[in-house]
């Protein structure tokens, strides 16, 4: 069975691109618009890695990586943002995400830093 990628991010053009990015490089995609559609979703259990936008309306992705951190099995998160500061790197990296790619970030990097992230599972 190939592992789910949950893809949140509030732009739809993003989840579109992620979700033919990693379709192509063999993985099942989950998409959601915001913090709240993941959080509330009955596809959370099967979500093995969460690539996962820092600045969404709402709640943020920081604000859902809490929420999940205690969930068993904890499910690993890349951090995405366009706005990097070293404010939000200090603060991903404090969180325990797998690793914090800015927008636009090398496809490459996002397969591996997923590779990386199903390794702790």
């Amino acid at each position: 069975m190939r592992p789910t990628v949950g893809v949140v991010d509030d732009d739809v053009s993003i989840q579109r691109a992620l979700r033919r990015l990693l379709r192509s490089a063999d993985f099942s995609v989950e998409t959601f618009g915001s913090a709240e559609e993941v959080l509330s979703s009955a596809h959370i259990r099967t979500i093995s890695c969460l690539v996962l936008d820092i600045h969404l309306g709402g709640l943020s992705g920081f604000d859902v990586q809490e929420r999940l951190a205690d969930t068993r099995p904890p499910i690993p998160v890349i951090f995405i943002t366009a706005h990097d500061t070293a404010l939000t790197r200090e603060r991903a990296r404090r969180a325990g995400a797998v690793d914090y790619l800015r927008k636009p970030f090398d496809e490459n990097a996002l397969i591996g830093a997923i590779h990386r992230a199903l390794a702790r599972t």
